[in-house]
């Protein structure tokens, strides 16, 4: 039994009533890809689509997927691997920045794929997509595996910062009818509070950091626990930077009581660090 199988077994032996989150596993590819257009969505969000025939075949069933961004060059161009005995080979020339980002909205009918960027420190995904124009490349690589969530719990709690944001509203567009959905979001101010549409029955609670830095708990954590949780069988999703992902992960099994398989936690960055994507499990 590989180590996926061992995780979803795992899973399931925790989730008795038959709600079983799974992992699944894709086959790698790396697609060129240029961009399309460029949008800003609120004042530290700007969605970026691109698009090409190498998108034909791309699949991303798990709402919090991530693909692995290649950018090009000062100069424009763009070095991608290929594939090789030891793993990825890259060429000569420079090797380009990556970064892990979630692949926002798929329409496989015009081939395009759109990217939302949180702007926060100009670091090479931000300056990037600051600067991005119609007809630069762009390298997209996976997913490379999903971690399918039910959508028939009784609730979902969906909670994160800025960089949470894509993945928050897919989940919210793809939840059925009659799912009933609890947001906590943390952005800058009013301006960047996004539209979540969906079937779903949504309460959503917005905090402000006015200013401040991102990163801090204290905000999140205070929302959460103000928040009444409905009755029932939930499952609740984190994504923040990596110290407020695990705290409130721990907040959520300690004052709420929620199993550890019904509480997914993820670091999407990591003050003081770069290229960060961890999870928390135990």
């Amino acid at each position: 039994m590989n180590t996926a199988m061992n995780e979803a077994h795992r899973a399931a032996i925790a989730a008795p009533d038959g709600r079983r989150p799974q992992r699944v596993r894709h086959a790698s590819r790396l697609r060129r890809l240029e961009v399309r257009a460029v949008e800003r969505v609120t004042p530290h969000l700007l969605r970026v689509t691109v698009g090409g025939d190498e998108l034909a075949g791309f699949s991303s069933p798990g709402f919090d997927d991530h693909v692995k961004l290649f950018f090009p060059a000062e100069d424009g161009s763009l070095n991608l691997p290929t594939p090789g005995p030891d793993g990825p080979q890259f060429g000569a020339g420079p090797r380009p920045a990556m970064r892990d980002y979630t692949p926002r909205h798929y329409d496989a009918a015009a081939q395009t794929l759109q990217i939302d960027f949180a702007l926060h420190e100009a670091g090479p995904a931000t300056r990037w997509a600051e600067q991005a124009r119609v007809g630069q490349p762009l390298g997209v690589g996976g997913p490379r595996g999903s971690f399918l969530v039910p959508t028939d719990f009784d609730w979902h709690l969906l909670i994160g910062d800025d960089t949470a944001l894509p993945a928050i509203a897919r989940r919210l567009a793809e939840l059925p009818a009659g799912a009933r959905a609890i947001v906590i979001a943390e952005v800058d101010g009013a301006a960047d509070e996004i539209e979540l549409p969906g079937p779903a029955a949504l309460a959503r609670h917005w905090v402000h950091r006015h200013g401040g830095a991102p990163g801090a708990i204290e905000a999140l954590s205070a929302a959460l626990r103000q928040c009444a949780l409905p009755p029932g069988d939930g499952y609740a999703w984190i994504a923040a930077e990596a110290g407020v992902a695990r705290a409130l992960r721990a907040q959520l099994l300690g004052e709420r009581g929620l199993p550890a398989a019904r509480v997914k936690a993820a670091a999407y960055w990591k003050r003081g660090a770069t290229a960060v994507h961890e999870r928390y499990e135990d």
